[in-house]
């Protein structure tokens, strides 16, 4: 006969029963693990209670419940607040709070003075996409390779994993990294539809070709790459920057004639306008990094 008996499931605690950390829960409980929740308005763990969670009256109490504690919450100072007073140590604590680099580092160094292993997480997903693979969700993991390694598995349920470090602050600047490259895509789009929409032009027909036309410029991401591995700027480009500055005037007339504000682009523009006046323009835009870098100024 076959033995067709489940492994027994990590338990799992959870504190923070938001929209994300709902996904979560229940994610896991759909996979089979005991979960114990705790959320400050307790109101708004009664539904995860109803599907099978276990409540705890207090952060300090769902902490005890379990060694595997996932922290899912508003912000760093709410899980300093949530966790003051918990019996930490022993535990292996999965802070997927959105934070800094800094506030991961620094609540790592907190964890493990209290007894505790630290992992560090950025959620790449909104919460429809939990518990869903094919949607495509991850999440960026960095802190004790040894916790991460051993519950792979089990915070592998409510999306992939992608393990960026042991540097505890790196899941929190690739999160924002990514999000800081959306951002600017967006702001791009919205400039784009601003420049049609008081015309005969249908958004619904312009959306394919900025879809098709930011997906053809994508690729250029690796040549960005390149340039920065390699320090030359210069190494085959095709539209420099001073063919690129020269064109931005005419940016600017339209969106004067469009009556559209240019404020999103403007940031970009005057980057570009220094690094040629700086004698740069045969390079394309990768050496405008050098005017963001902080470090690098006198």
């Amino acid at each position: 006969m076959t033995d067709t008996t489940l492994a027994p499931r990590t338990p799992v605690t959870l504190l923070g029963t938001g929209a994300m950390g709902t996904a979560l829960a229940r994610a896991w409980l759909a996979a089979g693990h005991p979960v114990t929740v705790w959320n400050r308005t307790p109101a708004r763990a009664e539904a995860l209670a109803a599907e099978g969670a276990a409540v705890a009256p207090s952060a300090a109490a769902a902490v005890a419940a379990n060694r595997l504690v996932v922290v899912c919450l508003l912000d760093d100072a709410s899980v300093g607040e949530a966790l003051d007073g918990a019996a930490l140590a022993g535990r292996d604590l999965v802070n997927l709070t959105t934070g800094t680099p800094g506030e991961g580092r620094a609540r790592a160094a907190w964890a493990e003075a209290h007894g505790a292993r630290f992992v560090d997480g950025g959620i790449m997903a909104v919460p429809p996409m939990i518990g869903v693979p094919e949607s495509g969700g991850y999440v960026f993991y960095s802190g004790s390779r040894a916790l991460f390694d051993e519950h792979r598995d089990t915070l592998a349920v409510p999306a992939g994993t992608r393990w960026v470090g042991s540097d505890p602050g790196f899941a929190a600047l690739h999160d924002v990294a990514l999000l800081s490259a959306m951002n600017g895509m967006f702001a791009g789009v919205l400039h784009a539809f601003a420049l049609i929409r008081r015309e005969d032009i249908a958004p619904k027909d312009f959306a394919p070709l900025l879809v098709d036309w930011l997906t053809a410029m994508a690729p250029a991401v690796h040549r960005t790459a390149e340039h920065l591995e390699s320090g030359d700027y210069t190494q085959g480009v095709v539209s420099n920057l001073a063919m690129q500055a020269a064109g931005v005037p005419t940016f600017l007339r339209t969106a004067g004639e469009q009556q559209v504000s240019p404020e999103l682009l403007t940031p970009y523009l005057e980057l570009m306008r220094r690094r040629v006046e700086q004698g740069h323009g045969d390079e394309d835009g990768t050496g405008m990094i050098e005017l963001l870098d902080l470090r690098g100024r006198s």
